[in-house]
């Protein structure tokens, strides 16, 4: 009896055993290939000018397919392991190189398991090793300013994205780390518009005769505000991320204008080397503004301007981070 019971633990613990073998096994691509790419950014500007076609690039998982069109390795760790690009501590030219990958997915797997095979994927071909740490760290705190917020609260609530729904006239479908994105171009002035569905819609243009940029937002939250905001301040260089603690729960519309020249200004006061404009070359706009340096936000002059027109501002304060710090990764991939 006794060794009968043994028998049938020890078979127990081997299913068990099994089961947990099984659980850890990250699910991979049947065949991925990754290639170094590049875009003729001139040629690209051209298409999109005369016919308004948007880029193929970003994430995309349909057919049993899953692609990666022109995605830096720190674009790769944003998608697998869903955190944002502030959360990665690496070397400095993780954003350097950009890549391809074409991937066939296993039958019957999902959308969801996309990130933990591009997780296996990033291991087996780069050779990535990580860990997780949380520390304390300057942030910017969008909060509410004393005279309250000066924005409209949308009158209608975004509605979630229909995946089989036809796409229009120049639009594209890509995957972004947050859900689905359609995106679409307007020739005429180069608007781009965002459709992120429940997250709301958000286009944004560039003015060349003015450098500047105007940014719209439909139906927007203020966690996606922040990460809009966290975006345009670390294009300029600056490191720190910009955390919601307005309390705002609504959806809004938002409007940002700035100058690009704020945001190449704080990237020069960073210590990244940005190429002068035939402007400065010539000498006009070559001293950098007085106020750009003396920011204590870090942020670009004008950006924080805009956040104040809003009746909202930045505060520079302390918050817990959770990063994902890299231990060791390769430039390259392995051969496919």
């Amino acid at each position: 009896m006794i060794r009968a019971k043994c028998f049938y633990l020890g078979i127990a613990c081997l299913a068990w055993a099994a089961t947990f073998a099984s659980a850890q096994t990250k699910p991979t691509f049947e065949v991925a290939s990754i290639k170094p790419t590049s875009l003729d950014m001139a040629k690209l500007a051209a298409q999109m000018q005369s016919g308004g076609a948007m880029p193929r690039v970003g994430p995309r998982f349909e057919g049993g397919r899953a692609e990666f069109i022109f995605l830096s390795l720190r674009d790769l760790l944003v998608l697998a392991y869903k955190v944002k690009p502030y959360q990665i501590t690496g070397p400095n030219w993780l954003n350097n190189q950009r890549f391809d990958i074409m991937a066939t997915v296993p039958e019957g797997a999902t959308k969801d398991d996309i990130p933990q095979m591009l997780q296996a994927l990033l291991a087996e071909r780069f050779k990535l090793q990580l860990h997780n740490e949380s520390k304390e760290g300057p942030v910017l705190a969008l909060v509410v300013g004393k005279g309250g917020p000066k924005m409209k609260e949308s009158k209608q609530a975004p509605k979630p994205l229909d995946p089989d729904a036809p796409l229009g006239p120049g639009e594209r479908k890509i995957d972004g780390p947050d859900g689905p994105i359609r995106m679409t171009m307007n020739p005429k002035d180069g608007t781009t518009t965002m459709n992120m569905g429940e997250k709301g819609t958000v286009s944004y243009a560039v003015d060349r005769s003015t450098m500047s940029m105007k940014i719209e937002a439909s139906m927007v939250t203020m966690a996606g505000f922040a990460d809009m905001l966290t975006a345009l301040s670390q294009a300029s260089g600056a490191a720190k991320p910009v955390r919601d603690m307005t309390g705002l729960k609504g959806n809004y519309e938002v409007s940002v204008n700035f100058q690009m020249g704020d945001l190449i200004n704080m990237a020069r006061a960073q210590g990244m080397a940005v190429p002068n404009r035939p402007a400065e070359s010539a000498g006009a706009g070559a001293q950098q503004p007085a106020d750009a340096a003396s920011d204590p936000s870090g942020s670009a002059s004008s950006l924080v301007q805009a956040v104040q027109s809003m009746g909202l501002k930045l505060e520079l304060r302390k918050a817990t981070v959770e990063n994902l710090v890299i231990d060791h990764v390769e430039k390259m991939p392995t051969e496919n």
